[in-house]
């Protein structure tokens, strides 16, 4: 695919340099939950010389969203794409009282897209919330395209075909919003919204350096190796209502789970 942004788009575009930190690490969707942002940082041993790199959703259906901007905001190793649950308050689509106007100008200026390399021992990688449409150009997408982004049949939901089956980078893509019951990692699609919100657990993924194996499954504890999902078990089990069955390639219709 062709990796270029529109125009419109490279506004709302950051370029970075994994290569300036010891490790990257990109986090799936937090949705109001703090305590499993602090687990998760812990348990995987992230450090202030890593980076963390949001998949959006860092608010909403959650208990403390004002705590998860907090967080992320003051951290001087963290960066977020705007997701569309924050796309739905700066719409005014939502509303959480307990944001106030500078949290909400932070929500704006995030970017819509992250991306790098290659370079620096890393293959080039794209963050968004949604994912891409392989069946057009980069430069064709749209902020919506970008944020939403799941099934390509537009009644299809969560009973696919999903973009990740069809999709071939570069670069690889690493998104949220399509909720699943383990990460997803594939070649060129990396899916780490794993529904902590809805009873699952909240992931991570350090990008894989060189032409490495994907990772295809978490371990609880200690610093990831590149190209291992990080989703420690103790992080589970973050709201009442469990998930649904799981449909297409690991994606789950959890209660409320419409994004």
């Amino acid at each position: 695919m062709e990796s270029r942004l529109s125009d419109a788009i490279a506004a709302q575009h950051r370029r970075i340099d994994p290569g300036r930190w010891d490790a990257v690490y990109v986090i799936g969707d937090v949705h109001g939950c703090p305590d499993a942002l602090d687990a998760l940082v812990d348990e995987a041993g992230i450090g202030d010389e890593d980076l963390l790199v949001f998949v959006g959703d860092l608010v909403r259906k959650g208990p403390d969203s004002a705590s998860v901007v907090t967080r992320v905001r003051a951290a001087e190793n963290a960066l977020s794409v705007r997701g569309n649950n924050e796309e739905k308050l700066l719409r005014g689509e939502r509303t959480l009282p307990e944001l106030d106007e500078a949290d909400m100008e932070w929500l704006r200026s995030r970017p819509v897209a992250i991306s790098w390399g290659p370079g620096s021992g890393y293959d080039a990688g794209l963050v968004v919330h949604g994912g891409v449409d392989p069946r057009m150009p980069l430069a064709a997408h749209t902020v919506d395209d970008l944020q939403t982004a799941r099934c390509l049949d537009p009644d299809g939901g969560y009973d696919g075909p999903f973009w990740y089956d069809s999709y071939e980078g570069p670069p690889r893509v690493f998104f949220g919003h399509t909720v699943l019951s383990d990460p997803l990692c594939s070649e060129w699609a990396v899916g780490l919204d794993t529904g902590y919100v809805y009873g699952g657990s909240l992931a991570g993924f350090p990008p894989r350096r060189g032409d490495g194996p994907p990772g295809r499954t978490g371990r609880a504890g200690g610093p990831a190796a590149p190209g291992e999902a990080v989703s420690p078990g103790a992080l589970g089990g973050g709201s009442t209502t469990g998930g649904g069955a799981a449909r297409g390639r690991g994606a789950t219709r959890g209660p409320g789970a419409r994004g």
